[in-house]
């Protein structure tokens, strides 16, 4: 019973991370203020419209787990690979955020207010930082290189709503795109792994909390002659 609970917690953990109901990543209620909610609403039926449309959501991504066999099994790019496809299903059928379309609406969030560039890019580190997002090309060290040779030029502060100075700065960070080898239309490639990455480490997750689930399991008297079970064998359908 016990490893039945975890797994089904985890289970319904299997999209968490790409949906409302990781509170990590939660949509702010704000967000279905401005855009879900009909006109007229207020009060307590705009904020049952709002947890109507989550349970829609969550049965929508459950549905789809249902039919979908996941093997728990990180190391193997097929099984990742169809984990990722699940995710994507999930996320179309209910309508919900990829990692970058919901990394894209917290910027936007975050920054509509930010007059200046400088303190516009101080936001996205933030921003990269609290979601544990790496640099590993060091992309923020020569933006900021970028900015300060723009701003330089123009002898004072880059303002977002300056067009002149900002398409000074968008030719600045197309030279910084070639020397990455970084092309526009590679974005969708960029953003397929940034999934399948994203695909793995949930895959992790579940296996490592499967085996801590199992070997909990295993120190009770009553199943301390069972055999060990492979968590790759395990179908996460009959714990939902």
């Amino acid at each position: 019973m016990a490893f039945s609970s975890r797994l089904m917690s985890r289970s319904k953990q299997l999209y968490g991370s790409q949906t409302i109901l990781n509170q990590q990543h939660a949509f702010p209620v704000r967000y279905y203020a401005k855009e879900a909610a009909p006109a007229g609403l207020k009060g307590d039926e705009m904020l049952k419209d709002i947890f109507r449309d989550i349970k829609q959501k969550f049965e929508t991504a459950i549905g789809v787990l249902r039919k979908e066999k996941i093997t728990i099994d990180p190391e193997n790019p097929a099984a990742v690979s169809h984990y990722a496809k699940v995710m994507k299903t999930i996320r179309e059928k209910a309508g919900l955020f990829s990692e970058s379309q919901r990394i894209q609406f917290t910027i936007e969030e975050e920054t509509q207010d930010i007059p200046d560039a400088r303190t516009f890019f101080l936001k996205l580190q933030e921003i990269r930082t609290k979601r544990g997002l790496s640099d590993e090309l060091g992309v923020e060290a020569m933006t900021m290189d970028a900015l300060e040779k723009v701003e330089k030029e123009i002898k004072q502060p880059l303002m977002r709503n300056d067009k002149k100075g900002m398409a000074l700065l968008m030719a600045e960070f197309d030279k910084v795109n070639k020397k990455l080898g970084v092309r526009r239309e590679d974005l969708p490639k960029y953003e397929e792994e940034l999934e399948l990455k994203i695909a793995k480490a949930q895959l992790e997750e579940l296996k490592k909390d499967a085996v801590e689930a199992m070997e909990t399991q295993r120190k009770r008297e009553e199943f301390k002659n069972e055999k060990e079970v492979d968590v790759r064998s395990l179908d996460i359908r009959n714990f939902l």
